[in-house]
């Protein structure tokens, strides 16, 4: 049986590193695990990113949020899917939750045309556990080496990020699993993976 894992959060928050170590958890039970991100995941999704973070000309609110799409939709078709058909456990580093955040709660843009999207772009795919790292704006931002167009944006902006993110699992209570990510890392760890248990536990 395949499980679609995803890890959300503002920028600095551990989604990386928590994908790795999970995926290295389920691994060790013999279980085949895919870990993959967004934006890129694909060739196609990669070229994406590369414009979305690092484009030089300005991009506005619209054209960034059909950019993630797009790349979202090839991520889906090419690697995401074919994972999961093939009953590997998929842990994804952010996914369509992440624009209704960025691009809706922080944008400004509608959330309704973003779920819309979002649901086209997936052709309807929707996590099984989806693992929020919830930790202040600043907290997150001083974490970061890498800055880009996104990670760049100013402390309200992130924090109106967080705030969503918060929205989004309050909404949608028995899919998120809500950690402090600013305990150490041994602890988020744990707390995610007795999030994720019940869904082995569902297989037997």
């Amino acid at each position: 049986m395949s499980i679609f894992i995803t890890i959300e959060g503002i920028e600095g928050s551990g989604k990386t590193t928590l994908a790795s170590l999970i995926g290295e958890r389920i691994a060790k039970s013999g279980r085949a695990v895919m870990i993959t991100a967004e934006p890129g995941g694909s060739a196609v999704g990669e070229m994406i990113r590369e414009i979305v973070l690092h484009s030089e000309e300005p991009i506005s609110d619209k054209a960034e949020l059909l950019l993630f799409e797009a790349a979202r939709a090839q991520h889906v078709d090419a690697v995401i899917r074919p994972a999961l058909e093939a009953g590997s456990v998929v842990i994804c580093d952010r996914f369509a939750d992440s624009s209704l955040a960025y691009q809706g709660y922080a944008r400004g843009l509608g959330l309704e045309e973003i779920a819309s999207l979002n649901a086209f772009a997936t052709s309807g795919l929707v996590p099984d556990i989806t693992i929020l790292l919830d930790l202040p704006a600043e907290a997150g931002l001083a974490r970061q080496r890498k800055i880009d167009r996104i990670s760049s944006q100013d402390v309200a902006f992130h924090e109106s990020v967080r705030k969503g993110f918060l929205a989004l699992a309050k909404a949608e209570p028995d899919r998120f699993v809500v950690i402090d990510a600013t305990q150490n890392i041994d602890s988020v760890l744990a707390a995610a993976l007795v999030g994720i248990s019940r869904l082995f536990s569902s297989e037997r």
